[in-house]
């Protein structure tokens, strides 16, 4: 199975070096789409990296946007324009033969249980609309982010079962916005998620904030994540998310120190 390393499409347009490292490494990219990418990069851009990408046999998936998008909104106006940003999304992600998709389910920090009801509604409904759209669309996949506990994720991948849905355990999001750092509570987490978890971002962050650093250089009880899978006999796919070069390195020296978990996973050093 390959991993995926996080690469922002926004980042290959500013400091080509970038793709050139992900080639030389063979780093199969997680593409980030957000506005930018979709509204002021033409078409021969998009082109002409699709070309690099299979010239050098690289696998890619892709992150749709999330900033400013509300997939759940209240608003008419907000919903209708977040189903068309992330519409346009989807396209490009097709154009790029994504493996899969993640997204963000945009539920607010802070909601509570009446308004994570209506919610549900709505998101639920973005989402079927948007990938019934795609009939043949690739796996969907949604990551958790200010969710306190991962029942209304779950709830909202449930209502999306007949559409290649699954959750992404984000373990540095668990750490640092849910709370998990003082809660210590991540296998109930992965309990609740279970059969539907299909890919991990992996990063790591003391707690104080979503710092991203690299594995091992943070607190995040790795042992923990690793230990349930191998229990449970899950088999997610992987994507790292350094946010800079100096923090992909600790990544890989830490799947290095600790072969037996990520083995487990199919991920090795020289492997993506």
């Amino acid at each position: 199975m390959p991993f995926f390393v996080n690469l922002p499409i926004r980042y290959v347009a500013q400091d080509p070096s970038w793709l050139d490292m992900f080639v030389s490494l063979r780093l199969n990219p997680e593409l980030g789409i957000d506005a930018w990418a979709i509204d002021e990069l033409d078409a021969r851009f998009h082109d002409d990296l699709i070309r690099r990408l299979d010239e050098a046999g690289l696998a890619r998936s892709a992150h749709l946007p999330f900033m400013d998008l509300r997939p759940g909104s209240t608003d008419p106006l907000i919903l209708t324009a977040t189903r068309d940003r992330l519409r346009r999304a989807m396209a490009l992600a097709r154009r790029y033969g994504a493996a899969h998709m993640i997204a963000h389910s945009g539920l607010p920090a802070g909601a509570d249980q009446p308004f994570i009801e209506s919610w549900l509604v709505r998101a639920t409904a973005t989402w079927s609309m948007l990938l019934r759209e795609w009939p043949d669309h690739a796996p969907f996949y949604l990551e958790n982010i200010y969710d306190p506990n991962p029942e209304p994720l779950c709830r909202l991948v449930d209502g999306l079962a007949d559409q290649q849905a699954g959750l992404v355990f984000d373990a540095g999001h668990w750490h640092s916005f849910s709370g998990g750092a003082k809660r210590r509570d991540m296998r109930q987490w992965l309990e609740r998620m279970g059969p539907r978890l299909r890919h991990l971002h992996l990063h790591d962050n003391s707690g104080a904030g979503d710092e991203h650093v690299g594995m091992g250089q943070g607190d995040i009880p790795w042992p923990e994540l690793f230990g349930f899978l191998q229990e449970q006999g899950l088999t997610p796919g992987v994507t790292f998310e350094p946010h800079s070069r100096e923090d992909f390195n600790q990544s890989l020296a830490f799947v290095a120190a600790h072969p037996e978990w990520f083995q487990h996973l199919g991920v090795a050093p020289g492997t993506a």
